[in-house]
């Protein structure tokens, strides 16, 4: 599909569900819109705020807050994603002598963590760094494991039979194997490092994008909540276009 029309068509989506949104908020279409008003906010409303956030630059303390905990969260849970995930698909009996402990640990609901962790590190960014670690990591490490363990194993064996080292094969033949699942994890990863940051400040901080929401929830004020998951939403959105171009360019080669 042409680029500018998939662009074109994304962006008519958006227009129709604020058109309806708007219409539901402001009209009797869809029944009371004070009602409505009350539990969904008013578009125009939500627009407004956010525009006040930033032409007073209000927000911008509390969005690199939420920036460094999501960017460090990020970079600390895919590099241990990424390293362990290799580790393990090198290396069978280490992953079958740990398999029952990953998957106890990746079942704990983070959520019961955030209290520990603030109990932990205390409430500052570390605490909320460590949850969205422990979202991060798992989601790489499993698609590393699996992109690993899926290399074509006649590639390998011709790999060895004309003598790459074990080094040469790692550069050679795994990384570029696997970096078709790591990218697909790092966009996955990209979401939940900024969910571990906000859940993180939404249960205890004094700054952040999740701190603003609480305020908001905490006073029934509506327009600030659906304004401050806009802003969180298009912080996402922005941080996945980046690690979007970063694939492209080391994917060039991968045939479209």
């Amino acid at each position: 599909m042409n680029r500018s029309l998939l662009v074109l068509l994304q962006i008519l989506v958006a227009v129709v569900v604020v058109a309806l949104w708007h219409l539901a908020s402001a009209t009797t279409l869809f029944g009371n819109p004070k009602t409505i008003a009350f539990f969904f906010a008013n578009p125009v409303g939500v627009a407004q705020r956010i525009w006040t956030w930033f032409s007073s630059g209000s927000i911008w303390y509390h969005l690199g807050i939420t920036l460094a905990e999501s960017a460090l969260a990020f970079l600390i849970g895919s590099l241990g994603g990424v390293v362990f995930g290799f580790w393990f698909a090198r290396k069978p009996l280490v992953a079958a002598v740990f398999d029952p402990y990953v998957k106890a640990a990746n079942a704990l609901p983070r959520v019961v963590l955030a209290p520990i962790f603030a109990l932990w590190f205390g409430l500052g960014i570390w605490s909320k760094v460590a949850l969205g670690v422990t979202l991060v990591f798992f989601i790489v490490f499993f698609n590393v494991y699996q992109g690993v363990k899926e290399v074509s194993q006649p590639v390998l064996n011709n790999g060895r039979m004309l003598g790459m080292s074990e080094r040469q094969l790692l550069r050679h033949i795994y990384l570029p194997s696997a970096l078709s699942w790591v990218f697909s994890s790092l966009h996955t990863s990209v979401g939940f490092a900024v969910v571990g940051a906000v859940v993180g400040e939404y249960l205890g901080s004094a700054a952040g994008l999740g701190y603003l929401i609480h305020q908001a929830e905490g006073v029934f004020d509506v327009v600030g909540v659906f304004a401050g998951m806009f802003v969180l939403m298009a912080f996402v959105l922005l941080v996945d276009g980046l690690v979007t171009l970063v694939e492209r360019r080391l994917l060039a080669w991968r045939a479209s």
